[in-house]
């Protein structure tokens, strides 16, 4: 990230809020350099995604979905073991009638 984390973290929870969305940090990680997931929850199919970012074959920043399945109870499992491992991580949840990430950089697929 060109932002530090906490910069990054409260502009996509504020483009999330002007969209009509709701988005809440529930873990908060470390200011400047902590890795962000980020979780979708699509309130009208009860479904979720999650989002990382990573580097694409052509070095260049992109965010994956780091885990295939939409059931939430996979992806907290997912959440709780990347926890455990970074103590630096922030975890941001947006909730969206339309399931929207509200990532703007470059994402795959």
């Amino acid at each position: 990230m060109l932002l530090s984390s906490d910069v990054w973290v409260g502009a996509l929870i504020r483009r999330a809020e002007l969209e009509g969305a709701n988005a809440v940090v529930v873990k908060k990680g470390d200011p400047r350099a902590g890795a962000v997931i980020v979780k979708a929850y699509d309130t009208s199919t009860r479904t979720a995604r999650l989002w990382t970012e990573a580097v694409g074959a052509d070095g260049e920043p992109l965010w994956i979905q780091p885990v295939a399945s939409e059931f939430e109870g996979e992806l907290d499992a997912y959440l709780e073991r990347q926890r455990r491992y970074d103590p630096d991580l922030w975890i941001v949840e947006v909730e969206d009638r339309q399931g929207r990430h509200f990532i703007t950089e470059k994402t795959q697929g």
